[in-house]
């Protein structure tokens, strides 16, 4: 069944551009076909990663937007990956509101995944409550608790937000850290996961162990993805 995945969470660096990467490279090595969109003019950082999947769109624009729908068209099959930018809940919600895009994709066969990526902070706490009243019980909400953000999820476990959640059917996962070091060298060469574990040669290709460390954390990042709905 195709899906479509809005990787939000409103909040600036709780790690949705990196969640949206490791679910491409999810995508890429299941050979399941999808369309990528990156909404963040700012970083551009998942269409930056994966250009030859992904690519720009104006989530300000009904015309940006109508293109994440348009993809369906041309192949009904596939999955789409939406990494939202920061503070694009209002107009993300109202392009779906006035078009009545739940039941269209509905209609269509389309699963519906809002992954909302958090730190261990109050706010996202909070606004993974404000997600749920907007959409209600329709969509499939992904709860991503994101170590690499954060080690304690405890104001998340006793919230009203995650009943809220869990009482429609939330999916709540953890994302494994991956080490600070190899994270950064993969950011500042703009590698993929792939090109991660697998380049030996390049000036920037990691060390022995760093590969190693990356394939493992893909690893246990796709035995999680593994359970969703995606």
């Amino acid at each position: 069944m195709a899906s479509i995945n809005f990787i939000g969470g409103e909040k600036g660096g709780v790690g949705k551009s990196v969640t949206a990467r490791v679910l491409a490279q999810y995508f890429i090595d299941k050979g399941v076909a999808f369309t990528g969109f990156d909404t963040d003019r700012s970083h551009n950082s998942f269409n930056r990663f994966y250009s030859d999947y992904a690519s720009p769109v104006m989530v300000d624009s009904y015309e940006g937007l109508d293109l994440i729908v348009a993809a369906f068209e041309d192949n009904p099959e596939q999955n789409v990956i939406v990494d939202l930018a920061a503070q694009t809940s209002a107009p993300l919600a109202q392009w779906i509101r006035e078009a009545s895009l739940l039941e269209l994709f509905a209609d269509m066969g389309i699963t519906v995944n809002f992954w909302h990526v958090m730190d261990d902070g109050r706010d996202a706490v909070d606004l993974l409550g404000r997600l749920v009243d907007t959409y209600g019980g329709v969509p499939n909400y992904i709860v991503v608790q994101n170590h690499g953000r954060g080690s304690d999820f405890a104001l998340l476990r006793g919230s009203h937000a995650l009943q809220k959640a869990e009482a429609v059917g939330a999916h709540v996962i953890e994302l494994p850290r991956l080490h600070d070091a190899s994270m950064r060298k993969i950011d500042q060469h703009n590698t993929s996961f792939w090109k991660a574990v697998n380049d030996r040669e390049s000036p920037e290709a990691l060390g022995i162990l760093e590969r190693q460390r990356v394939k493992t954390w893909l690893k246990n990042c796709y035995e999680v993805f593994a359970r969703l709905p995606v």
